[in-house]
């Protein structure tokens, strides 16, 4: 088995991984209020996915030791005593580092400004007040320091908050904002709101690196083997191809941006245009027609196979371009 070549390139590259709801106004959102994308940016590196956790079966003392590379004294930290009444249990040690923090909100920051949405950060900082303490300091250090002037220009705002509190903003919101979340928070946030829009299969992701010009742009969903397998034997499919063009489209978006091409951010605008139009007009793949019909409900007269579709798309393009 070899190894994602997706994930290869991102561990090389770094940066942040963004992912953005694709629209289409006939697909049940299972948040109805969200009628703008909702930009989940997640920070994948360290804390539990780094962590080193351990069982103790024995009464004694849980420390936590830093041992300084100059040898300048130790710190050491009394965690937890297992003794009576509570001999046994777990523990867990995990870490991040200010370089990659640092990183993250960069990505964040810029990604914000080239959507001209508002950014929020959150964290549980009141509990972890120096963990996360030290992801909220560095954000608005970078904020006062570098981003704030372009901030106000665009009329848009950055804004740390609580994670419960953001929580429950994001399901009372229309939407329409960029998200920098921790690890495992945007682990979860990240599976929520993409089933809260309707299908994975309609998202795009995104990875910023903290220069701002380098990106790679992928689908958001995995491989459909089973699909290619039925391709293989001749049989029709009716695979979703959008958020593969998507993910061509925001690729050359960016190209056009570096290099100044408006014809070329106008050919991409209008492909993403007749990908949504199709699904709108009633013309879309198997897994969206569930979204609509359901499972028991749909039939062949729903959906297209992947070829018609995605001649439906082409002659929408061809339409517009003209």
């Amino acid at each position: 088995m070899w190894r994602s070549p997706n994930g290869t390139i991102r561990n090389i590259l770094g940066g942040t991984v963004f992912r953005e709801p694709i629209l289409c106004s006939n697909i049940p959102r299972l948040v109805p209020g969200w009628t703008q994308p909702i930009i989940i940016g997640r920070h994948a590196y360290g804390d539990q996915y780094r962590a080193t956790d351990a069982v103790f079966n024995k009464p004694g003392k849980l420390e936590l030791v830093y041992t300084p590379a100059d040898e300048s004294g130790e710190q050491r930290l009394a965690v937890f005593t297992f003794g009576d009444g509570s001999p046994t249990g777990v523990g867990l040690a995990m870490y991040n580092t200010d370089a990659s923090i640092t990183a993250f909100a960069h990505s964040c920051f810029k990604y914000a400004l080239m959507k001209n949405w508002p950014l929020y950060l959150s964290t549980k900082n009141t509990i972890l007040m120096r963990y996360d303490g030290r992801f909220k300091d560095i954000f608005q250090e970078l904020y006062e320091s570098t981003y704030r002037a372009q901030f106000e220009s665009s009329k848009i705002w950055y804004e740390h908050r609580l994670i419960d509190d953001q929580v429950a903003q994001m399901l009372k919101s229309s939407g329409g904002f960029v998200w920098a979340c921790k690890n495992y928070d945007g682990d979860v946030q990240s599976d929520i709101v993409a089933q809260g829009f309707g299908s994975l299969g309609l998202m795009t992701s995104v990875l910023v690196c903290p220069d701002g010009k380098t990106i790679e742009s992928e689908a958001a969903h995995g491989t459909v083997t089973r699909h290619y397998r039925m391709h293989q034997k001749g049989q029709p499919t009716s695979t979703n191809p959008i958020a593969s063009i998507f993910a061509w489209t925001r690729g050359l978006t960016h190209r056009a941006a570096l290099d100044g091409n408006a014809e070329l951010k106008g050919f991409c605008q209008a492909l993403e245009k007749a990908c949504v139009q199709c699904v709108e007009d009633g013309e879309m793949t198997k897994d969206l027609a569930i979204c609509i019909h359901g499972m028991a409900n749909t039939n062949e007269s729903h959906y297209l196979t992947t070829m018609d579709f995605l001649e439906a798309i082409a002659a929408r393009l061809e339409r517009s371009l003209k």
